[in-house]
């Protein structure tokens, strides 16, 4: 499946669950939390499954007897035991090399708009040595608007000077392809990502893809 005829101004991705495959440092993150608290392992899949809704959602998995008040007390220590080891595990999706070094041979910039905090955001990126290519990077506390709003990825075309409407927007998640909908961008749902049970078919992207090597084909 081809992405318009013409190629994009700009490729913009999620991050965890799309770009980069970081369940395996974020559960090692919650099983350490859930050993400190001298309880047993967490469920791993359930945890996993549920990356790309954020720190508490996975929280609530990891510890599905919690109420909010706890949740949101176990939170930041739960962030500050992820950013000791956050790349150990982590690396890019299979073929997303590919599609980065085949955008960037083409001149079209690519960058990352997520609701992860900044401060791991900017760090992961880093620790990936991405941070030189990407043009833009808007995370979660860039702006008083996060995810599903539009307005993420409209700094994040403004930053690599691209026309939201000439550009893609490609995710794991429900509100990735609603935000991307609502900036007038053209929108992928990576099938590959973390869908928690989800069907990304119905949440009315452009198309659906299995894998980035599929993504590399519909940017040719």
């Amino acid at each position: 499946m081809k992405l318009g005829a013409q190629p994009p101004a700009g490729v913009f991705f999620d991050l965890d669950g799309t770009l980069v495959d970081s369940a395996p440092d974020l559960v090692a993150a919650m099983q350490r939390l859930r050993a400190e608290l001298n309880e047993g392992p967490a469920d791993a899949a359930a945890v996993g499954a549920v990356v790309s809704k954020g720190g508490r959602a996975m929280l609530r998995r990891g510890f599905p007897d919690a109420d909010d008040a706890r949740i949101e007390a176990l939170l930041p220590r739960f962030l500050d035991i992820y950013a000791a080891d956050i790349a150990v595990s982590s690396r890019p999706y299979a073929g997303i090399d590919a599609v980065l070094a085949s955008l960037e041979a083409r001149r079209i910039p690519w960058g990352v708009v997520t609701n992860k905090a900044g401060w791991l955001a900017r760090a992961l990126i880093e620790k990936l040595t991405l941070t030189d290519r990407c043009a833009a990077l808007v995370s979660g506390d860039c702006l008083p608007q996060k995810k599903p709003d539009p307005a993420p990825l409209l700094r994040a075309c403004e930053l690599a000077q691209v026309a939201a409407a000439d550009s893609i927007y490609i995710g794991d998640d429900a509100r990735d392809i609603e935000a991307g909908r609502r900036a007038g961008m053209r929108t992928v749902a990576a099938a590959w990502g973390y869908l928690a049970g989800e069907d990304p078919y119905t949440w009315g992207a452009d198309c659906v893809l299995a894998t980035p090597g599929d993504l590399l084909a519909a940017l040719a």
